[in-house]
């Protein structure tokens, strides 16, 4: 397999990057600017890039962005703390994001003859996010079929659909991934805050899978409060 891979430049993207590397199957990086209020995430994603030495590519989807409005992620909107499994994250929903994305690097995969596109969504973003669901990815590599048939047979390759956090913390390790080499937080400060919904998720996937956190967070402690409010321990 030789994959284009979707990544963001966060923890789980960087990880397949990594695990496609060290099994030789990865073509390509290719992340998308599509207007989110703190670009720092692209810097992570352009680094591992250069890290494992195949191309980057960025792709400005800045005018479609602006139209997708109503989330924190894009317009003036907070975004809330607490567990990721919490109703207030549906606040950070960008309306059809990874169809979007997918269909873009599918047409590159496909341009680059590449025989997969390669994306990191995960079990933990089942509850808020549709598009990392099982239901739509089995959907969508069903369209792409049809989309490139007689042209190219591009797979989606989604290994961590079923998985957790945790899990996906467990397998990038093996890979040898630097994980303080990739970008969570949401709220893109100087250091991880320690207190939105994918910093809770980041910090309890690491106690959970029994790997060291690398990661300097402004509020190291909030996610246990965090989980024990979702009654998890």
């Amino acid at each position: 397999m030789k994959a284009t891979l979707v990544c963001s430049g966060g923890l789980d993207s960087v990880s397949l990057a990594h695990i496609l590397a060290a099994d030789h199957a990865l073509s390509r990086i290719v992340s998308f600017d599509y207007g989110q209020r703190h670009r720092k995430e692209l810097d992570f994603a352009r680094a591992v890039s250069a890290r494992l030495a195949v191309p980057f590519h960025l792709i400005d989807m800045r005018p479609v962005g602006a139209a997708l409005t109503g989330s924190a992620l894009t317009d003036a909107i907070d975004v809330p703390d607490g567990h990721y499994a919490e109703e207030t994250m549906r606040v950070t929903v960008v309306p059809n994001r990874n169809a979007i994305m997918l269909t873009i690097a599918f047409g590159i995969a496909a341009a680059a003859g590449d025989d997969a596109v390669a994306a990191a969504v995960h079990g933990g973003d089942h509850f808020i996010y549709p598009d990392c669901r099982p239901g739509f990815t089995d959907a969508f590599a069903a369209m792409q079929r049809a989309a490139l048939d007689g042209y190219a047979d591009v797979a989606l390759h989604v290994p961590f659909v079923r998985k957790s956090k945790a899990d996906i913390v467990a397998e990038g390790a093996r890979a040898g991934t630097p994980f303080a080499e990739t970008w969570s937080c949401y709220k893109g400060s100087v250091i991880h805050c320690g207190r939105c919904g994918t910093c809770v998720e980041r910090r309890e996937a690491f106690d959970l899978a029994g790997v060291a956190d690398p990661t300097a967070y402004a509020d190291p402690d909030y996610w246990r409060a965090a989980i024990t409010a979702r009654g998890v321990v």
